[in-house]
């Protein structure tokens, strides 16, 4: 398929395309169309960046039809707050000639606001789990209308312990309905809540996630500590005309706080943070004003490895190598998109090493490696985890110290021990046990002898 006009979209459609200037579906959008058209229930497996939203979308708005009624016809799922205003920004630029009622809700904000907004009716409703679940309870929402159900990102959902209020709401969906769920990632927890819900749903597989995308460039340097990692990250972002749009993934939140202030302090206003911390509305700004070209660095942790679509983003750093391989995977197709030459870098210690080797073997490639530019400073200085733990030669741990007693002898008062009372005593002592409720015979018979 060359063009999207081999879909037959209607007329409305294909100018919100045209106004996108979208040339050609991606191979996600090529090969879910017909099926998702067709009411099956679907399965897409696509690496992060294809264009999952929009392989979904399409064939939804395309059979959508004007209504009034209050409640909604399609529910998307998706497993954070930013996920739910990208998606519905999304799907407004695609319905851009249709008459459509999009909404979005989501936690961290107002409860009563979401529910009057309900009230007012929707056509498409986009929520996290958490949000969707206390508004169905409440009544604000009523699911029964659902004929589509879309899951976007279902195994970060599950991740983030969405399962519980995913169940629930599959109870409360018609049982008529079609169901469409896109993840990145086929895990046996998955697997499992497809074998559950879904009636025998066709799969479409775009990309096995391990695969790198071939126009991603990958690099790696070997960085003997933290601090180090920081002299090296300020040395390549100061090479402005390379580094034009530079995301920059910390392993936690406390180290990307510490990492922003160092780039900062170089780039002033070119930088900004995001992590789970930051209010909603810092959060939003920092997103928008690193998209609109604003500022050139975004340090954040991987809260936002998954399905945001930031516009040309050149680098991806990684400043951390993460725990998990596929977190490396979703973190690097930030970069890449839109058939967009992209490149990543990789910072990893002696420590993190056996974590790239997992990533190299998830791939089956061999990030080449670079030598660390001489005029960065190798620093000495340590974080606390980094440091090695000192013993004293007499004084090994604490618990050996606790097994050989005090450093003198106790005061006669100090070696009493409680005995558990006068009264409990006496007792013991007169009937060689405890006295207690029901032991009267025991008592008498023990007294005769």
């Amino acid at each position: 398929m060359s063009s999207f006009e081999d879909f037959n979209l209607k007329k409305q459609l294909n100018y919100a395309i045209e106004d996108l200037r979208f040339e050609k579906p991606t191979p996600i959008q090529e090969q879910a169309f017909s099926v998702v058209m067709s009411g099956k229930d679907i399965v897409g497996i696509a690496q992060t960046g294809t264009g999952k939203t929009m392989a979904y979308m399409l064939p939804l708005l395309q059979e959508l039809t004007f209504s009034k009624q209050i409640h909604p016809r399609i529910l998307v799922m998706v497993p954070t707050r930013e996920l739910v205003l990208q998606v519905v920004e999304n799907i407004e630029s695609f319905a851009k000639y249709i008459n459509v009622r999009v909404l979005g809700v989501y936690g961290g904000t107002n409860i009563n606001t979401q529910k009057q907004l309900c009230a007012q009716g929707t056509d498409i409703l986009v929520a996290t789990p958490g949000r969707l679940y206390d508004l169905a309870l409440s009544k604000a929402v009523k699911l029964k209308e659902i004929k589509k159900l879309v899951i976007d990102e279902v195994d970060v959902m599950l991740d983030l312990g969405f399962r519980f209020q995913l169940i629930n709401i599959f109870e409360l969906l018609p049982n008529k309905r079609q169901n469409i769920m896109f993840s990145a990632t086929m895990t046996s927890d998955v697997e499992a809540l497809i074998d559950d819900f879904f009636i025998a749903p066709e799969k479409v597989s775009i990309a096995v996630s391990g695969t790198p995308l071939e126009n991603i460039s990958q690099e790696c340097y070997a960085v003997p500590n933290f601090y180090t990692k920081v002299n090296l990250l300020t040395r390549l972002l100061k090479d402005k005309d390379t580094y034009k749009k530079a995301l920059v993934f910390v392993s936690n939140k406390r180290s990307a706080d510490v990492v922003f202030e160092a780039v900062e302090e170089f780039f002033g206003g070119e930088s900004c943070v995001i992590h789970s911390n930051k209010t909603q509305n810092y959060r939003m700004r920092s997103i928008r004003q690193f998209d609109e070209g604003k500022n050139r660095i975004l340090v954040t942790t991987d809260v936002m490895a998954r399905g945001l679509d930031l516009d040309k983003i050149t680098h991806v750093i990684n400043f951390d190598t993460p725990n998990y391989p596929e977190n490396y995977m979703h973190r690097i197709g930030r970069t890449g998109r839109a058939e967009h030459k992209g490149n990543s870098i990789l910072f990893y210690t002696e420590k993190e090493e056996p974590f790239k080797e997992a990533i190299e073997d998830l791939m089956n490639y061999e990030i080449p490696a670079l030598t660390i530019p001489s005029n960065v400073e190798i620093s000495e200085e340590l974080r606390p985890e980094e440091r090695p733990r000192i013993l004293e030669a007499d004084n090994p741990d604490q618990t050996t110290l606790a097994s050989q007693g005090s450093f003198h002898e106790k005061k006669e008062k100090n070696k009493k021990v409680n005995q558990g009372g006068s009264y409990q005593r006496i007792i013991a002592k007169k009937y060689k046990k405890p006295k207690t409720k029901g032991d009267k015979n025991y008592n008498k018979r023990n007294n005769k002898k």
